[in-house]
């Protein structure tokens, strides 16, 4: 699931797309340095298919300015 209302799926290829675009990168890289672990912990979560529970360990990270734009940046891209 992409994070747009949490709901919107997209194909493994598109987020692969995504996640590999100049801002998937910047937001990986983001994340990352916001905190390790969490994301660790979420991208397990999401491997297993509990998409629900990788979002709520990320909440607070995707609720910052900078990656909201990341955000919004990627969700134009997904839709073409």
């Amino acid at each position: 699931r992409f994070m747009k209302n949490n709901s919107e799926n997209i194909s493994i290829n598109e987020a692969m797309r995504l996640a590999n675009s100049e801002a998937g990168q910047k937001l990986i890289s983001l994340l990352k340095k916001q905190n390790p672990d969490q994301l660790q912990k979420a991208v397990r979560e999401a491997s297993g298919g509990n998409y629900q529970q990788a979002s709520s360990l990320l909440s607070g990270a995707l609720s910052s300015q900078e990656v909201q734009a990341l955000l919004e940046q990627l969700r134009g891209k997904s839709h073409g």
